[in-house]
């Protein structure tokens, strides 16, 4: 292989990772590859990061846009103001953890990275 390859294997392996970390659609890449067990332990780790992120936002944001159209104006406006910030945030965050996996770290966050290492395992009977 050329060293001037640009295509080399880590740099694939990381834009692989990063593709997961796309806020919302990387969601149904990761949502894949969990549901059918394939991949190596990082990208099984990267893909249950992003699906709970993912599903925290959704939650989130859910909650909020329905109490804005359940109260008063005033407060209505203060519930859409932080689901623009949690969202913010969302997006924010995925950014940062792709950076991490550029600078050759796994991406990961202290207690939701626990809560995502659950996500798509089957239950011990």
């Amino acid at each position: 292989m050329n060293k001037s390859d640009p295509f080399k294997e880590s740099s694939l392996k990381q834009l692989q990772l990063s593709a997961y970390l796309i806020p919302v659609l990387g969601f149904t890449l990761a949502l894949w590859t969990v549901y059918r067990h394939q991949g190596s332990r990082e990208q099984q780790s990267v893909s249950r990061l992003s699906i709970t992120l993912t599903l925290f936002w959704l939650v989130g944001y859910s909650l909020l846009w329905a109490g804005a159209g359940q109260t008063s104006e005033l407060l209505s406006i203060r519930l859409l103001y932080l689901n623009s910030l949690l969202t913010s945030g969302y997006f924010l965050v995925c950014i940062v953890l792709a950076i991490r996996l550029w600078q050759g770290k796994l991406p990961r966050l202290r207690g939701i990275s626990k809560i995502a290492a659950k996500v798509g395992h089957k239950p011990k009977h």
